[in-house]
């Protein structure tokens, strides 16, 4: 039913976020509370939302922290030869 309501969001949407993922837990969690009535279905909406909500957040938080281990430094330069004849060839007479 959750992935019902999700596919169904992004279509209105026409967005790719975390918000679809909260809206359709507010719609499945609204729907399977629909024989308890109005109180039931409000409540079991917000329950859902709240619960889809931490766990974007959460996914969210993961991915920045990962995302800070593999950022890419620069290698060092490599070092200047300036002086002498280290590394070269002999000059041939």
């Amino acid at each position: 039913m959750f992935s019902t309501f999700d596919c169904a969001v992004k279509g209105v949407r026409k967005k790719e976020d975390p918000w679809n993922a909260i809206i359709a837990g507010f719609f499945t969690g609204g729907a399977l509370a629909v024989r308890g009535g109005p109180k039931a279905i409000r409540n079991g909406a917000i329950g859902c939302a709240i619960l889809l909500a931490v766990i974007e957040g959460v996914g969210i938080g993961f991915q920045r922290m990962m995302a800070e281990n593999t950022k890419l430094e620069m290698p060092p330069p490599p070092p200047s030869s300036t002086g002498g004849s280290e590394g070269r060839l002999p000059a041939l007479a």
